[in-house]
Order: C-alpha cells, then sequence, then structure tokens
C-alpha cells in the first residue's frame, strides 16, 4: 500500500514513512546511508544534524529512504516553492526576448543563473505589466548584442516618477542601487562592466 500525506509532503509505504527530511552520510559514490529520520521539516532535521554525537560528515537531505537503508534523493518542498518562483520571476523578462535564440544559445543560462543570484539576494524583478508595477524592482534584459545581462534598478514610483523627494535624491538613490546589483553580481562571480548607470552581466569565475 502507497499513501501519499498531507502534512510533510511525505510518503508512507507499507505503514512506514519513507519520503521526508533524513540525517544521511553521504557517499561519492552513490546514494547516501540514511542514520535518522525523517524529520517533520529542513529545519528539525538541520537541528538534529547539528548534535555533537553525530557522525562526522552527516547532512540533512530530502528524499525517498530505500529498503536497504540508503537514499534516493528527491527535489523537496522548498526545491520546488523555489523553482516555481523563480518561473514567476522569467515571466517578468521582455516579452520573446529569447524568441530568436537556439537551444545551444548560453545567454538563456546566463539569464536565469543571474535571475537565481538576484532572488536568492533577496531582489525581485521589477513587473511593468502588472498591477504593482510602480513598486520598482530589478530591470534584467538580455542582450545577444552585448553577448550578456543589462541590470538596473528602478524605483518606486514615488521617487522615479513623482520625485517626492527631489531630483537629486532620486539620481543619488538610483546610483546606489545600480553599485550595489553590481557588486552582489561581482561578489557571486561574474563579470560585470559598467554602462551608463547600469552594467552589463556575463559569465565570469566562480566565487570561492
Amino acid at each position: 500500500m502507497i499513501t501519499v500525506g498531507t502534512r510533510f509532503d511525505e510518503v508512507v509505504l507499507g505503514g512506514v514513512v519513507r519520503q521526508g527530511w533524513w540525517l544521511v552520510v553521504e557517499d561519492e559514490d552513490g546514494p547516501g546511508l540514511v542514520v535518522d529520520g525523517p524529520f517533520g521539516d529542513r529545519d528539525e532535521a538541520v537541528w538534529a544534524a547539528d548534535d555533537e554525537d553525530r557522525p562526522a560528515g552527516v547532512q540533512a537531505v530530502y528524499g525517498v529512504r530505500r529498503a536497504d537503508g540508503l537514499l534516493r534523493r528527491r527535489a523537496s518542498p522548498q526545491d520546488r516553492a523555489w523553482w516555481s518562483f523563480l518561473g514567476e520571476q522569467a515571466d517578468r523578462l521582455p516579452e520573446d526576448w529569447d524568441a530568436d535564440l537556439d537551444d545551444e544559445h548560453p545567454l538563456p543560462g546566463l539569464v536565469l543563473e543571474v535571475l537565481g543570484v538576484l532572488a536568492e539576494a533577496g531582489l525581485f524583478l521589477y513587473d511593468p505589466t502588472g498591477a504593482d508595477g510602480e513598486l520598482g524592482g530589478v530591470c534584467l534584459t538580455p542582450e545577444t548584442a552585448l553577448d550578456g545581462v543589462v541590470v538596473s534598478w528602478r524605483q518606486h514610483d514615488r521617487m522615479s516618477r513623482e520625485r517626492l523627494h527631489g531630483a537629486a535624491a532620486d539620481a543619488l538613490v538610483q546610483q546606489v542601487m545600480n553599485r550595489a546589483l553590481a557588486e552582489v553580481l561581482s561578489v557571486r562571480g561574474f563579470a560585470v562592466e559598467p554602462i551608463g548607470g547600469a552594467c552589463v552581466v556575463r559569465e565570469g569565475e566562480p566565487a570561492e
């Protein structure tokens, strides 16, 4: 009998919980050995992994525990939520920006990398078509002619259009935010080149 639970996105096989968060000793040559679990959520598993009595190298991993005690990795609920969020962010990119690119072109991959880094930093893309477009955000424009992605900041309409705090404040804040974006992307290993008030982002050396 197979039952799919709802509380922790668990799978019960023969009355035993098999899918969830587990503590695993990783094996470079294959699936890791389960040493404890399942846990109710990732935080509980990570907290348990920090116990000083645990074996060296134990990690919190989401997956399905096999009958032989090894773990088959699966995308966690957090992973699926993350990819769903990135998809929503990608929908804010300029329409048909990749229509003329073939499957081997590196630009789409670069766009997704930049998008992911920005999201991990807590920075969302500007949505010019959304009801909340006036909120601002990151403007991300793939440019095949530049072989990269143009990245800039868009302030809330109160600053960028209404200029409630004056043109000087608008200009200074814009400079600070554009510089911050460039620094974040540089720290994460991209090659960043200033262009006007924005920057062009290209593949670079991975950050250590």
